[in-house]
């Protein structure tokens, strides 16, 4: 287990979060990071902005048709 993800758990079990709750957050976070072929830790605002923007949303369609 990478030491981010150790600090990301420790993190929400010091908040009581459920264990499935942790769970599926750390799954979430692992699709993120496997979507941009990168560490959670290297990614920057401009992903982070991206992965929380709905699928098919416009700023997700790149430019429209002229």
């Amino acid at each position: 287990m990478t030491p981010l993800r150790q600090r990301m758990i420790e993190d929400m079990k010091l908040r009581n979060l459920s264990p499935r709750t942790i769970e599926a957050y750390v799954m979430r976070v692992a699709g993120f990071a496997r979507h941009f072929g990168r560490s959670p830790a290297a990614l920057g605002r401009e992903e982070v902005l991206e992965g929380l923007r709905p699928r098919g949303s416009p700023e997700n369609d790149g430019p429209e048709p002229g």
